[in-house]
């Protein structure tokens, strides 16, 4: 199993540094976009909506926006240039105020996941709450990661990257190490304190190198150690919040697109957690400096 991931990871990685870097950002955005959608029939599928025309009109309710928000923004975005009217330009960042949405529901799951995973796991919701869930995770995800590469450049979006998949790695390694105290047992007993605590280093780690290759002051620097950190602690609740969801369907993973890891979702659990905190984090950052 082990060996699978890695040839599976090893595949992967390559393809995503160059979609990250060479395509351009209608191209990447598209992409983007289909993940999700592979991400979504995925959802759909795991929280028990199985009518076909339930699952499509999921689908169609994520696309219709998708499009609605990228062309509004590209429309802006060239009235700008042409017109040369940096007001107009402003709107677009008018959607940045939905960055709220994500955040604040991530922050929620990962205070009752810490103190009330019983209850969680015995929670029963109907599917329309499921189908919003799912829009509210996968649709963000999507809409700041695009977001994030358009106005903020390719290395950001691969720093993001790197940092869940260093802080996943580590987390598995020193957890097989040095693991006993369980993290969340009744959720995924896999991980552990020490996997967690792990994960945790390699964010500042991360930070700090970062801030060595792009020259960052002190206080940049500082900043980013924070966000990275508290990115990874999003992304760790994030992972545990769909391991709760397959524990209470009874399945191992989401999928099987992806020999050795499951599901895409699976792959993909711990980034759309901190896709928008990591966003969110870079705007205030922004507006600091």
């Amino acid at each position: 199993m082990l060996l699978q991931r890695i040839i599976t990871a090893l595949i992967l990685a390559p393809l995503v540094v160059l979609a990250v870097y060479l395509l351009p950002i209608p191209y990447f955005t598209l992409v983007v976009a289909l993940v999700m959608l592979v991400a979504a029939w995925e959802w759909t599928s795991l929280t028990g909506i199985d009518r076909p025309s339930m699952r499509i009109l999921f689908l169609v309710l994520l696309i219709l926006p998708m499009g609605g928000v990228y062309f509004w923004t590209y429309f802006l975005e060239i009235l700008a240039q042409i017109f040369d009217w940096p007001e107009v330009r402003a709107q677009s960042g008018l959607l940045e105020w939905l960055i709220i949405l994500p955040v604040l529901f991530w922050v929620v799951v990962m205070f009752l996941i810490k103190n009330a995973s019983d209850a969680l796991l015995k929670l029963e919701l109907k599917n329309v709450y499921k189908g919003l869930i799912g829009w509210v995770i996968l649709f963000f995800a999507w809409m700041f990661l695009y977001r994030m590469r358009a106005f903020y450049g390719s290395d950001m979006v691969m720093y993001f990257l790197l940092l869940i998949w260093i802080a996943d790695i580590t987390a598995y390694f020193v957890g097989k190490k040095f693991g006993a105290t369980k993290l969340a047992p009744e959720i995924s007993p896999g991980k552990t304190m020490a996997g967690f605590y792990g994960a945790l280093g390699s964010g500042v780690v991360s930070a700090i190198v970062l801030s060595l290759v792009f020259g960052f002051t002190l206080m940049i620097g500082s900043d980013f150690v924070l966000l990275s950190v508290l990115t990874v602690l999003i992304s760790i609740y994030g992972d545990l919040f769909f391991s709760l969801i397959k524990r209470q369907q009874g399945v191992k993973d989401t999928g099987s697109i992806l020999p050795g890891h499951g599901g895409l979702l699976d792959r993909i659990d711990s980034l759309v957690a901190g896709i928008p905190f990591f966003y969110a984090g870079i705007l205030l950052i922004r507006e600091l400096f």
